[in-house]
């Protein structure tokens, strides 16, 4: 299964974001999945991909040229697909995604994941959408997507296929469905 996980350029200032990406990435690699995810080797994008790496799984980035210029790619990726721009780039890793994970990030992030979300929702994509809701990162989301629901602009149909899961125990759970 190619797994598509976005997530932070940065690694915050959380020491548990890092121990728990390493986590995923590691299980990835592991469990015989692959990860999709956006080529960087800067803040917990390296973390991840470093750590799918070590575990012998295979790793595709996908950049766009300016940021292979800018040369912030991770050296010793399974594939590096270069796309012309963001747009591009967020079109390559949903095709490629058989499952989609957002962990704690920024704005680049929640862009990224919000694509997802409106295609799962509109039966354009049918995959697990998942929030990685580390120590309540997203509740705030989760609580966002219930307010819609309450003012009549969501719906739960539309909202099936979106998950959130605390712990990496629960996103295996979510993936064997």
């Amino acid at each position: 299964m190619n797994i598509t996980v976005y997530l932070g350029a940065l690694e915050g200032n959380d020491p548990a974001l890092a121990k728990a990406v390493k986590e995923l990435g590691t299980w990835i690699g592991a469990s015989g999945n692959s990860l999709v995810y956006g080529g960087s080797k800067s803040g917990l994008m390296g973390v991840v991909a470093e750590s799918v790496l070590q575990a012998g799984g295979k790793v595709t980035g996908v950049e766009p040229q300016f940021f292979i210029d800018a040369e912030v790619q991770y050296d010793g990726l399974t594939e590096l697909i270069v796309t012309k721009d963001m747009t591009e780039r967020k079109t390559k890793m949903i095709e490629l995604g058989d499952a989609f994970i957002a962990f704690p990030g920024g704005t680049g992030t929640l862009e990224e994941i919000a694509e997802v979300m409106s295609k799962v929702s509109l039966k354009q994509l049918e995959a697990p959408c998942i929030f990685y809701n580390l120590n309540g990162y997203y509740d705030s989301m989760k609580e966002l997507l219930s307010h819609m629901i309450a003012m009549g602009l969501s719906t739960k149909e539309r909202q099936e296929g979106i998950y959130f899961a605390e712990t990496l125990e629960e996103i295996k759970k979510i993936l064997d469905r």
